[in-house]
Formats: C-alpha cells, structure tokens, sequence
C-alpha cells in the first residue's frame, strides 16, 4: 500500500477556444500528499490552480489522469448512485473563496450544519461541538450567514466541510478576500485542524506568504504546468525556475521596484 493519502498523476483538462483550438488549462500536474500533510499550488490568474483544485474534488472533469485516495482510484465521472456520490464527497471537501456564495442564505450556522450531518447519516454528531471547533459560538451557530463578519462565514465553510470527516481538505484562495488580521486566524485555525483531526491539505493560492505558512511542499503552475516543486522552504527561498523567482520578486518589500518586475515578465515572456 502507498504511504501516499493523496497521488495525483498526470492530471489535464483543456477547453474550446471560441476562434477554434484549445486552452490548455492542466497539462500533466502530478504530486501527492501524506496523511495529515498539506501541499500548496500557486501561480498567477490563468496558471491552472483553480482547474486542478476542481478536478480534485470532482466539479470539472479532467480529460485524463488520475486522482487517487488511499489507493482507491476516483472516477472521472461522478457516480449515479446516491450512495457512491456521498462516499466520494466524504474522501474530499472543498472550501471555497467566498463562503458566502456557497453557503444557503436562509439557515443558521447550526442549520447548515445539521443539514450537512444529517444528508450524510451523522445526526449523532453534535453541531455546537463543529462550531466550537472552528472558534464559533452560540450567538453565530443562530444566525444567518448575512449576519456574520467574513472570517465568520469562512469558519462556518470549514465547519461544514468538517463535518463529514474527510480525508483531504482543498481549499480555493480560502482567505484572498479576508483581511491580514482575519487571514492570520484562519491559517492558525487550519494548522490546529490538521494537527488535531489529521486531516490533509491542499491549499491554493497566489500568495506566497500564506503558502509559507500553511504548506509543506508546494507546486508552483505557469499556463497548465508544474514549472517548480518541493519542500515549501527550499522552493520560496532558492527557486531554480526564473517563473517561481518572478513570483518572489513580485511581492513588494525593501527596495521593491515594480518597474523590474514588468522587465523580468517580458524578458521570460519573450524566453
């Protein structure tokens, strides 16, 4: 048996141009994750994160390679039976950018929650006890995602992807919308689940900062490719693509000066 709880290999989905041809939005992406792990992929807009986190979970359907969970190979396809469909989300939960688009706006955290728990036969399993574990009391478990703060919502949106156990977590630019205060809560809250629940992460984002502090390892994507990846530290400190120096070199900071960054982006353009 694998060690591995997550391998991917191979992964690529392209789409129709409107002028004819295809976008070539993954091409090949290959990694794996360890229990209790967690991996980052970062890149631009347009780099092919976003379509890899959805072919995980299986919102898009990839056009070949294969996602693999302790050993048991997910379909492409997702299955007919109710039953099969449940099993699959149990295996991998989604977190999305904006909770507030994904969450329904007519129950409470503690309804939303239930509704969860109860579609996949866990009514056993105490709502209060999901709240508390994401730092969410009794006030937010009553009300309504419009009465709650953004960092609010987000923790209920982890709440509720926890609450059916699973066994890999992806989570889409979870924390692009949030404020630095509110962004430095939630990382933390992410690294005491994983350390209490075991539960891996894959996390996407093009902030190299949260990556740093979230991720073990790190693919780093440019136009559907892995141009880059390895141990988080080495990758963000002493990069060997010129794509992942460019990254780096577009965070501003002491003696940053934009202007270098646009001729470093034409000069690898051009490459």
């Amino acid at each position: 048996m694998s060690p591995d709880l997550l391998a991917v290999e191979g992964l690529s989905k392209s789409y129709p141009l409107p002028g004819g041809g295809r976008h070539q939005a993954a091409d090949g992406v290959t990694f794996t994750v360890r229990p209790g792990g967690s991996v980052g992929i970062v890149g631009e807009s347009g780099s092919g994160k976003t379509t890899v986190a959805r072919m995980l979970v299986g919102l898009v359907r990839q056009d070949s390679g294969t996602v693999t969970v302790r050993d048991r190979p997910r379909e492409a396809r997702t299955p007919r039976k109710r039953t099969a469909r449940l099993a699959r989300a149990r295996e991998i939960q989604m977190v999305f950018q904006d909770p507030y688009l994904s969450l329904d706006p007519r129950l409470t955290s503690a309804q939303c929650l239930r509704t969860a728990l109860h579609l996949h036969g866990r009514d056993e399993k105490p709502a209060a006890a999901l709240l508390d574990q994401v730092g969410l009391g009794s006030r937010e478990a009553g009300a309504r995602p419009r009465e709650l703060s953004g960092g609010q919502r987000q923790r209920l949106a982890i709440a509720r992807a926890l609450a059916v156990d699973p066994q890999v977590l992806v989570l889409d630019e979870a924390v692009a919308a949030l404020d630095v205060s509110i962004q430095a809560q939630i990382l933390q809250l992410l690294g005491e689940i994983r350390r209490d629940t075991g539960v891996a992460l894959v996390f996407v984002s093009h902030d190299l900062a949260v990556v740093q502090h979230v991720t073990d390892e790190v693919l780093v994507m440019r136009r559907g490719r892995v141009v880059e990846q390895g141990p988080t530290d080495r990758v963000l400190t002493a990069p060997e693509d010129p794509y992942t120096n460019l990254l780096l070199a577009s965070v501003p900071g002491e003696g940053w000066n934009p202007q270098d960054v646009t001729s470093a982006r034409a000069a690898l353009s051009s490459a």
